[in-house]
C-alpha cells in the first residue's frame, strides 16, 4: 500500500469517477491509475468501485467506508508535511483564503494590510469564488480558511465555524427614484419595483426571499449577480432597484446611488469564518483569525476545532 494508491481513489471520487480526469489531476497514466486501484483493492481484499466493464460507476459500500479513512490518512500526511515546514519556517509560507466578493472587497483589505505588515514573507492566496466553491476547496483542503454565510453551515461535521461580522442588506437606487422620498420603507413598495440582487444561495439571497414571502409577496427579480458591484452597475443603468450587502454601499464611490435602509424589513446575517476538522494550519493562521476577531485566540480555535466549544 502507498500514497500515490490512496491519492488515485480519493482523485477519482473528486472527479466524479471519470479516471481519465483523475489520472489528469496526479499527471499519471489511467493505465496506471487503474493497475494502482487494482493493486489496493487486492490487498485489502475488497472491491472499492462499482464497474460495468472497465467503466466506474460509484463506490461499493466497503468503499465508502473506507474512503473516510483514505481521506484522513492523506490528509495526517499533509498536515505532517505543514507542521515540519513549521518548525523551520515559522512565518513563512502560504495562506489560502476562499471567500465570496463583498468579504474579499470591503471587509478583508484592512485586515489583510495588517496581516502582511506582521508576517511580509507569507504569501496570501485570495480565491473568490461562490458559496459552493468555498465549501469545495475548504473540503480538498486548497484553501485554509473559508469565509462565507448560509452554505458553510451545513457541512457542521467537516467544518467549525466561528462569527466574523454581521450585516444587513440595504436597497440601492438611483438619486431621485420613487422610493427616494422620505416615506418609510415597506417590503410592498419594494416589491413594486423590478429588484436586481445577489444569485441564489449568495449574501442570504434565501432571506430576502423568505422575508417577501412571509408578506405574501413575489418580488419581479430581474437580474441576479454573484456580487454587488455588479447590481449596482445595473442599478445605474436604470434595470431596476438593487438589493445588497449594505457594507457594498459607498457614498463616494457610488455617487449618483442612494442606500435606503431596510434592516426593519430584512434579517440580519452572519458571515462566518470555516476551518476544515483535522488539517493543520500555521501560526500565522491563528494570528489572521484573531485579526479577523479579537475573541478568536490559538487556543479558542484550538478548542472548537476539536469539537469542544465551551
Amino acid at each position: 500500500m502507498n500514497f500515490q494508491q490512496l491519492r488515485i481513489v480519493r482523485e477519482t471520487v473528486r472527479h466524479n469517477f471519470n479516471l481519465t480526469d483523475a489520472s489528469n489531476a496526479l499527471f499519471t497514466s489511467q493505465s496506471g491509475a487503474s493497475k494502482h486501484i487494482r493493486d489496493l483493492e487486492e490487498e485489502l481484499g475488497v472491491e472499492l468501485f462499482e464497474r460495468r466493464g472497465k467503466r466506474i460507476l460509484g463506490l461499493t459500500q466497503a468503499g465508502t467506508r473506507l474512503l473516510e479513512i483514505i481521506e484522513r490518512i492523506l490528509l495526517d500526511a499533509e498536515n505532517l508535511k505543514r507542521s515540519a515546514h513549521q518548525l523551520t519556517h515559522e512565518d513563512q509560507g502560504i495562506l489560502a483564503i476562499a471567500t465570496t466578493h463583498t468579504p474579499a472587497r470591503y471587509a478583508l483589505p484592512p485586515i489583510i494590510a495588517r496581516f502582511k505588515q506582521a508576517f511580509p514573507k507569507v504569501h496570501l492566496e485570495l480565491h473568490q469564488c461562490g458559496p459552493d466553491e468555498i465549501v469545495s476547496l475548504l473540503k480538498a483542503g486548497k484553501v485554509d480558511i473559508g469565509i462565507g454565510t448560509e452554505a458553510l453551515h451545513k457541512e457542521e461535521q467537516l467544518f467549525a465555524c466561528f462569527p466574523f461580522y454581521h450585516w444587513y442588506h440595504g436597497v440601492v437606487v438611483p438619486e431621485g427614484h420613487p422610493l427616494d422620498d422620505g416615506k418609510p420603507l415597506t417590503l410592498a413598495r419594494i416589491a413594486a419595483h423590478p429588484i436586481v440582487t445577489y444569485h441564489e444561495g449568495v449574501k442570504g439571497r434565501s432571506r430576502i426571499d423568505q422575508a417577501f414571502a412571509s408578506v405574501e409577496l413575489m418580488p419581479d427579480i430581474v437580474l441576479t449577480a454573484l456580487d454587488a458591484d455588479v447590481i449596482k452597475s445595473y442599478v445605474e443603468l436604470g434595470l431596476g432597484v438593487g438589493v445588497v450587502a449594505s457594507m457594498a454601499y459607498h457614498e463616494e464611490r457610488d455617487r449618483g446611488l442612494k442606500l435606503l435602509d431596510a434592516s426593519d424589513l430584512l434579517p440580519r446575517n452572519i458571515t462566518y469564518l470555516a476551518l476544515r476538522r483535522g488539517r493543520f494550519l500555521h501560526s500565522f493562521a491563528y494570528h489572521f483569525l484573531e485579526l479577523c476577531h479579537s475573541d478568536l485566540d490559538t487556543a479558542t480555535v484550538q478548542r472548537v476545532l476539536a469539537g469542544n466549544p465551551s
